[in-house]
């Protein structure tokens, strides 16, 4: 496959991210729970029921599609119809200002969480047809790390030219917002929506200009009827090849944890410690930057050590992150065991909690990006070229299928609890399973009992 094509694939990861980036962990969803809603509790727990919603959903239908995708062969169309839902459902978080209902949001992030969860599935599994086996683990962590440079710059864009503090009016450049954005009327936050959205119509262009997609196979409509047959026979075949089967319902679990952290890790520090826009951002460009690292040396880390151990080493990371952010709080770290002064030296993260939350963070970074890369290496080496369409559904499914547990325990045990600090150690039960279970699982997930 030529170089133009497969960066062209690459792209994909540079367009999808600032989503992930903007709206979902550092600028909108802060900004959904601290200043959309009521109070701090409601608000986390609002946010986790919608990532509830839209992981149930993912997980009803992403089987579906994979399925769908191999029987049809082309992928492109299926990416195009939900970049259209994506765009719009983005476009309309503008609306989202302060004192309105909260319905219109929630709806509009399910929305374009789902259709982007099913465009990434689509696009990954062109993976086995486009890369050579021994090139995968790298390009794919490559790819991440592309789409986390994508994410940092739209993320320093908003914070240099969009973004003001709310007693200056300025952004960090020093300047009027452009378009005369009011930060009061959290206009810097309902931007990013837009703003993701058109992101993403640019730069999946080349992907659809330059790669080239599988043939066509049968009609949609033949498709469709083969359909559950098809998944009744993926589900069989898996059930067959055991360590598959241990791997995807690892990956389920631990993936759980991941997606929670990056849904609600960004809302936590936002409501511990009252930060806006401006110190959200400059918080997640902290992470991108370490992220971009990560990704680029577990590439090098997949080729010499494999897939398994770069996912055992970023699980480590995001364990010893999670409990150390959870611990952390006004004066104190590691549940109080360790004190920390409580003078604030002004400015930006002007406690000593904040800039120890921000270490733990920086785990994070490092390690969020090479546990997903290395994953869907770790399957696309384990599957072949005229399955990987099923088996990237499954492999959807099992990053969705109980993907609801994991927000849905933060927020049930932050009302229950009256406590985000308790609802976000729920996480760490997710992290600590999927370790285990992948740590009795072989690799590559080829051999069958």
């Amino acid at each position: 496959m030529s170089k133009r094509a497969i960066r062209s694939w690459m792209l994909f990861d540079w367009a999808a991210q600032p989503f992930f980036t903007v709206v979902i962990t550092f600028i909108f969803g802060p900004y959904f729970v601290s200043r959309l809603a009521e109070d701090a509790v409601q608000g986390q727990a609002a946010w986790g029921y919608t990532v509830t919603i839209a992981g149930v959903i993912i997980a009803l239908l992403a089987p579906v599609l994979g399925a769908i995708a191999d029987a049809t062969g082309a992928r492109k169309h299926w990416i195009a119809f939900f970049a259209l839902v994506k765009i719009i459902a983005l476009s309309l978080l503008w609306f989202a200002a302060p004192g309105s209902a909260l319905w219109l949001p929630m709806l509009c992030i399910v929305c374009a969480m789902v259709a982007a969860e099913f465009s990434i599935l689509f696009n990954d599994s062109m993976m086995p047809r486009l890369i050579a086996a021994q090139d995968i683990g790298r390009v794919s962590n490559l790819a991440w790390g592309l789409g986390y440079i994508g994410g940092l710059l739209v993320l320093f864009s908003v914070l240099l030219l969009l973004a003001a503090n709310p007693d200056s009016g300025k952004t960090l450049l020093g300047i009027t917002p452009l378009f005369g954005l009011d930060a009061n009327q959290g206009e810097d936050a309902r931007i990013t929506g837009p703003y993701a959205a058109l992101w993403y119509l640019i730069f999946i262009l080349p992907m659809f200009l330059f790669t080239p997609d599988a043939g066509r196979g049968v009609s949609l409509s033949q498709a469709i009827g083969s359909t559950l047959h098809e998944l009744k026979s993926t589900l069989a075949d898996a059930w067959q090849r055991k360590a598959l089967l241990r791997f995807l319902l690892a990956r389920m679990v631990y993936q759980d944890g991941v997606n929670g952290l990056l849904a609600l890790g960004g809302t936590f520090a936002a409501s511990m410690f009252g930060w806006q826009t401006i110190e959200m951002g400059i918080y997640g460009i902290l992470l991108l930057v370490v992220a971009i690292g990560g990704c680029a040396y577990a590439g090098r880390l997949d080729a010499q050590l494999g897939s398994k151990a770069v996912v055992i080493l970023s699980l480590l990371c995001l364990l010893v992150a999670t409990l150390g952010i959870v611990s952390t709080g006004p004066g104190y770290t590691l549940f109080g065991l360790l004190q920390l002064s409580t003078v604030d030296n002004g400015g930006l993260f002007a406690t000593a909690a904040e800039k120890t939350y921000i270490a733990f963070g920086l785990l994070i970074g490092v390690a969020f990006g090479p546990v997903q890369a290395s994953s869907r290496a770790y399957l696309a080496r384990s599957v072949g070229v005229d399955e990987a369409g099923r088996y990237f559904g499954l492999y959807a499914l099992s990053g969705r299928a109980t993907a609801f547990l994991a927000p849905m325990a933060v927020a049930s045990l932050t009302l229950y609890a009256d406590s985000a600090r308790i609802g976000m150690s729920g996480l760490l039960v997710f992290l600590v399973v999927g370790l285990v279970l992948l740590l009795r699982t072989p690799y590559p997930a080829v051999q069958k009992n």
